[in-house]
């Protein structure tokens, strides 16, 4: 009898030292995590524009972001290098004329080159906004939150320049002490809203996307303020961007050769990836590739020296893809096929303005077909902009952006035969 006994009150004590053990595994399970594997050394006050403080407690990030000002590769297409786009692409002069785009356009540098870039440009005057300065500096988040975009954009570049005492940096993209991204653009935050998009219900990747959103997004000035705006109001692909400037009656610029109303495109990297890019729908953020993740010692971090995957292939592209070389010849080649396409769709639209300008100079010639003629031009030039201001000349989206590319072309065709028919 006391074998029995001596059994149960065994089985007792380990059901009990069970059940303590799941109990205080499951209180564990509940605690909220910490925000940071380590006690941070400083702390960084919020929206902080001084990425120097931030790189205190993060030293590896700060100081690949730190080479981002001497980064002045220039790759076969673009890269960092300060050089003019109109002197590497004349056709440019004319497709832009009459637009400040055709006084100066230069290639993008480094992040920490952002604000002596935009405050050296021709196109910059003593009319220019605030607005200009969106995309350009670390203090902007602060400001945001102390002014409200309005009276942000309100203010004139000049007038703003005071402010302006950090370039790109961290707090353009993190919270400060969880370090979570977050998106600081409020622009960004009215055209997610648009569509029906709450970004803090976002993943942690797909978050490392959406924050290059905050800059690298195709805009427009609104009214006399000169408001930005994302056209995101119909969708982001290209055809549901053009409607919405058609719904809006919005106009950049008038050609002065062809009379046309133009649209200047921005950088619609965002757009044109998060389209039906195959890397985008296979779960692969800007991040993965311009930001890469890389070691000193044990500790791993994302790269902050914003490039071109090109230029470090084998940790940008290498996670996934086991030939490197293999890799780098396809995208020359989808690169070579989509450059030789846009240089192509140049000349048709050129041909349609020359063709344009030619009836419009004629007597007699039919202003109703010359108005649509016009209007042809402007769609043709908007469609081949977007792809031809998109910095990974096709690569993010080939296929999409070829299509785009080859619709352009032909609606220059059409603009350049109705304006030959309008003429008696």
């Amino acid at each position: 009898m006391k074998r029995p006994i001596l059994i149960y009150v065994l089985t007792g004590i380990i059901v009990i030292l069970a059940a303590g053990i799941v109990g205080i595994l499951i209180f564990m399970k509940n605690q909220p995590l910490p925000e940071r594997g380590i006690a941070p050394i400083v702390e960084v006050a919020p929206r902080e524009p001084d990425s120097a403080i931030w790189g205190t407690n993060f030293p590896n990030q700060y100081a690949s972001l730190q080479q981002t000002y001497d980064n002045n590769t220039r790759t076969t297409y673009g890269g960092s290098e300060d050089y003019s786009k109109l002197e590497a692409d004349p056709r440019l002069l004319t497709l832009f004329a009459g637009y400040p785009f055709s006084l100066e356009y230069n290639e993008e540098r480094g992040h920490l080159r952002s604000l002596e870039d935009v405050e050296s440009i021709a196109r910059v005057n003593e009319t220019t906004h605030a607005t200009c300065y969106s995309c350009k500096s670390s203090n902007n988040p602060g400001l945001w939150d102390e002014m409200g975009m309005q009276a942000y954009d309100a203010m004139l570049f000049s007038e703003m320049t005071p402010n302006m005492e950090n370039p790109i940096g961290c707090a353009n993209c993190h919270e400060a002490g969880s370090m979570r991204l977050v998106v600081t653009n409020p622009a960004l935050q009215n055209a997610l809203e648009a569509q029906g998009l709450d970004w803090t219900t976002f993943t942690r990747q797909e978050m490392r996307t959406v924050v290059c959103g905050n800059c690298h997004v195709e805009y427009y000035f609104e009214g006399e303020d000169k408001l930005l705006i994302f056209p995101w109001a119909n969708g982001t692909r290209v055809e549901e961007i053009y409607a919405y400037y058609t719904e809006e009656d919005f106009t950049d610029w008038t050609h002065p050769e062809s009379g046309a109303p133009l649209l200047k495109a921005q950088h619609p990297e965002f757009e044109i990836f998060t389209g039906d890019s195959t890397h985008y729908a296979a779960g692969v953020a800007c991040a993965d590739c311009h930001m890469p993740y890389t070691r000193d010692g044990a500790a791993k971090y994302s790269d902050h020296n914003v490039r071109s995957p090109l230029l470090n292939a084998e940790a940008a592209c290498g996670t996934c893809h086991t030939d490197v070389d293999y890799v780098t010849t396809r995208v020359a080649m989808i690169q070579s096929q989509v450059y030789t396409t846009l240089i192509n769709t140049e000349d048709t639209i050129l041909a349609a303005i020359t063709a344009i300008k030619t009836a419009s100079e004629t007597a007699g010639v039919d202003e109703a077909m010359l108005t649509q003629a016009r209007q042809l031009h402007r769609e043709a030039q908007m469609y081949w902009d977007l792809i031809a201001a998109e910095n990974s000349m096709g690569f993010h989206n080939p296929e999409y952006v070829l299509t785009t590319l080859y619709h352009a072309t032909d609606v220059a065709h059409q603009a350049q035969l109705l304006a030959l028919q309008a003429i008696p």
